[in-house]
């Protein structure tokens, strides 16, 4: 069945608050898509971010980002009052987040919420359901704020090595600090429950993200260990990245820690089912991010500069989806298949069966007859305008080499820049993929300014916010009268 969908993600829906939440702006944004004909919301990942913002470095894969935690529902709780909120400096610029200041106000706020809430059935239900991650990243972010919000890396050894005695002292010292960290995970996922409710009631799918990769400053990896390839001081021996290419001569250094997948492997990929069992509590559909990995992973030694001087590794292949099928049956997954693919990777793909993905932004090399190109695509996979990681439509025009621009131009019969942004969603709509997506941004029309990332770049990333009153409802009627005609509604 054909459908189409719109890459949102909940940071960027307005709000007076400073970045979007799970409130009435999230319940708009799902009533939009409805009556836009639309079936799918794609979401970045959810998980609370850690230095540079970036929702792909999270410190927990299991938890919620309480900066999503709509204020407008506590209030209405009787958890928080209005002046409250009012008295807190969450930004002026209502097109950009600015989370210097959400750090410095929201969390003050929610500590309010805290000291009024009295813990009922449904909180100690949710505690006891996931335990099996709550109870050590409620610990390891009370600890790390005990140190001043540093990296576990540099924490005292006996906690950092999680020696019996020092975890049982935290915990013991720090109860109460303990209890609030459950208490924010609680409201998160008690609001996410009732948004995505209401979106699949709707007819809307929601479609979620899950890196590959966790972060080294985590509470996965700190309470993990032995899943990852450290040393004895439990610091990495290897990291993550891409080896050098014609867009970046000394690769991509991410600093993620490797797997050790012959430990993952002994232990039955236990940790992988939990985790993929939770994102399919999480979402409709999970999208896998950087799925060549499986097959095979590059990987650099800890301390490398550059990632020049790193080797490629093989991954768990088929045996690692074999299992999370025969655990928790059939799950609906996308494959992120971008980017340096070998023969391998394309068989596994064949052999899980997974969509993978077509990116309209890298067909247009003049000398090259791709498979990013309409004319090339099969019907099980997902098309899209562009990514996160991509330039709007719009700003891809001005960024990329003018011959690509020139023939896109000549394949879609464009003939003004500003009409690129819809011949590029008329592209993906007609093709013969299964499900056609773009982000919102080219929907708009809207130019580099609301890009969401630049990868590889420090600073100014995940910041976009659409303007409160952006959607109108012509371009609702043009979004639907585009779904229906290439029958994706």
């Amino acid at each position: 069945m054909r459908e189409s969908g719109i890459l949102m993600h909940i940071s960027s829906l307005p709000s007076p608050y400073g970045i979007g939440t799970m409130g009435e702006e999230a319940y708009k944004f799902v009533d939009f898509l409805k009556e836009a004909g639309q079936k799918n919301w794609q979401v970045l990942p959810l998980g609370p971010t850690s230095y540079g913002d970036s929702p792909y470095q999270s410190f927990s894969v299991f938890a919620g980002n309480p900066y999503f935690i709509d204020l407008d529902l506590l209030k209405e709780q009787g958890l928080l009052r209005q002046d409250e909120i009012d008295a807190c400096d969450f930004g002026s610029d209502e097109e950009r987040v600015d989370y210097e200041k959400l750090f410095h106000s929201r969390f003050d706020l929610l500590k309010k919420a805290f000291s009024r809430f009295k813990p009922d059935r449904a909180y100690q239900a949710f505690v006891a359901d996931n335990a099996f991650w709550l109870e050590d990243y409620a610990l390891f972010l009370t600890v790390k704020e005990c140190y001043c919000h540093c990296s576990w890396l540099e924490w005292g050894e006996g906690i950092r090595l999680r020696r019996p005695c020092a975890v049982a002292m935290y915990r013991d010292l720090f109860a109460e600090q303990i209890a609030f960290q459950k208490f924010v995970q609680y409201l998160f996922f008690s609001q996410w429950s009732a948004l995505k409710a209401y979106a699949n009631q709707n007819g809307v799918r929601i479609i979620g993200d899950m890196p590959i990769y966790v972060a080294l400053d985590s509470a996965d990896v700190w309470a993990n260990s032995g899943m990852f390839q450290l040393d004895q001081d439990n610091r990495p021996l290897r990291v993550a990245g891409c080896p050098p290419d014609g867009f970046s001569p000394t690769g991509q250094l991410w600093g993620n820690p490797l797997y050790n997948w012959e430990a993952i492997r002994q232990d039955g990929y236990g940790w992988w089912v939990r985790r993929v069992r939770a994102a399919s509590k999480l979402y409709d559909v999970t999208r896998i991010d950087h799925f060549r990995g499986f097959e095979s992973y590059y990987a650099i030694p800890f301390g490398e500069e550059t990632a020049e001087h790193g080797e490629w590794l093989k991954g768990p292949g088929y045996a690692l989806f074999e299992t999370i099928e025969r655990e928790l049956g059939e799950i609906s997954i996308i494959a992120e298949d971008l980017g340096f693919l070998t023969p391998e990777v394309h068989a596994l793909l064949e052999q899980c069966g997974y969509p993978g993905m077509k990116v309209l932004q890298f067909a247009f090399n003049p000398w090259d007859d791709n498979d990013y190109l309409p004319h090339n695509f099969v019907p099980n996979c997902v098309a899209y305008t562009g990514t996160h990681d991509n330039d709007t439509t719009l700003g891809w025009t001005q960024s990329t080499p003018p011959e690509e621009v020139a023939y896109a131009a000549k394949y879609l019969h464009i003939f003004d820049r500003a009409s690129y942004p819809w011949a590029f969603l008329r592209a993906v709509w007609g093709s013969v993929a299964q499900l056609a997506i773009a982000p919102m941004q080219d929907f708009l029309a809207l130019g580099s300014e609301a890009r969401m990332n630049t990868p590889s770049v420090l600073g100014g990333n995940w910041q976009w916010r659409m303007k409160r009153g952006a959607i109108s409802p012509e371009l609702t009627r043009s979004i639907r009268e585009l779904t229906e005609i290439y029958r994706r509604a």
